[in-house]
């Protein structure tokens, strides 16, 4: 449930403008403030949900990025699915969004003159997404950790400027790597996210069709047949929830890529 909500606040006709096209598309943000947006709100979907998850939810404990994101919960209900016999649908769709999120990024010709750097920078997208993410969230006074991000990726390029100077740096790589590479990558972003909305709504189908139950029509009411071991109060909240998602197909159809937003970076 956590999942399609945050699913749903980024990938709408609100943030986008709406597609002509669902194959080979390319998705516009309506403005730039949309896309600063989408960024902030994709580092919330790309974090732990706290540092102690709520209703006893395991901490991942992998070296993979990825795994510190909402995306370690969705493969945990495909490695264990109590509302399918098959979780198939769900978890290729979070595995391909894992591992674009875990490739690296490769970007020629970067100028941080306050660094008096002018060369090339390799990191994972998940690293600059990020970044990216958290200086538009907050004021250079709370940016402390994206300080000690961005020392890390110029580490691992063999780069070490003084520390004092990184945080001039650090609208210098928002510049390159949001208003720039991040919108590049924004269609993609996009289309693994839906995916993954479309891949929770066919999980649940069954699910959604033994449940269902019609109780008049007219006037039309209805009612859900909970699952035997769905007693807590909240789970019941979230589950009935849930399965209103069901009663229609998610708002953004399904789309792809144009090949020529998948080539670079």
């Amino acid at each position: 449930m956590a999942a399609w909500q945050m699913i749903d606040d980024m990938v709408n006709y609100m943030m986008f403008s709406k597609v002509h096209k669902t194959e080979e598309a390319i998705l516009l943000f309506e403005t730039s403030i949309h896309q600063r947006l989408f960024n902030i709100l994709l580092v919330d979907f790309l974090s732990k949900p706290s540092k102690v998850p709520p209703f006893c939810l395991p901490v991942a404990d992998g070296d993979a990025k990825s795994d510190h994101t909402i995306l370690f919960y969705l493969k945990r209900i495909c490695d264990a699915p109590l509302l399918n016999t098959s979780s198939a649908t769900l978890l290729k769709p979070v595995k391909a969004f894992s591992n674009w999120l875990e490739g690296e990024c490769h970007v020629r010709d970067v100028y941080l003159p306050a660094i008096n750097f002018n060369g090339d920078l390799k990191m994972k997208r998940i690293t600059f997404i990020k970044i990216c993410g958290d200086i538009a969230k907050h004021n250079f006074l709370r940016l402390e950790d994206n300080v000690k991000r961005l020392k890390n990726v110029l580490a691992d390029n063999k780069i070490f400027p003084e520390r004092q100077k990184l945080f001039l740096a650090l609208s210098e790589f928002y510049d390159w790597f949001h208003d720039d590479i991040f919108n590049y990558h924004g269609t993609t972003i996009a289309e693994h996210l839906n995916n993954i909305r479309w891949g929770i709504y066919e999980y649940l189908s069954c699910e959604f069709r033994r449940s269902f139950e019609l109780t008049s029509r007219d006037p039309w009411m209805y009612k859900y047949n909970y699952p035997l071991s769905c007693t807590n109060p909240v789970a019941m909240t979230m589950y009935w929830d849930l399965m209103n998602h069901m009663l229609h197909e998610p708002y953004f159809p399904k789309f792809t890529t144009t090949k020529w937003l998948k080539t670079r970076y």
